[in-house]
């Protein structure tokens, strides 16, 4: 299985969600502890229908599925 990148700067946002324009987009538009705030705050900054996700911890492993 190949690695995906899902943001960049992915350490600067261990333990938070974060809001990207889309699953092809790997810049972070909006971050912080509460998903919908998160969701939220991304749709003000633009995002038609933002995805929101969780970046684990580091050394905490979560396996994503991209395609």
């Amino acid at each position: 299985m190949e690695t995906c990148v899902l943001v960049n700067n992915i350490e600067k946002y261990s333990g938070k969600y974060v809001a990207t324009k889309t699953f092809k987009d790997k810049d972070v538009i909006s971050f912080g502890d509460d998903p919908v705030k998160v969701f939220n705050d991304a749709k003000k900054a633009g995002a038609d229908d933002p995805v929101v996700f969780y970046i684990p911890e580091k050394d905490t492993i979560h396996i994503y599925l991209c395609r």
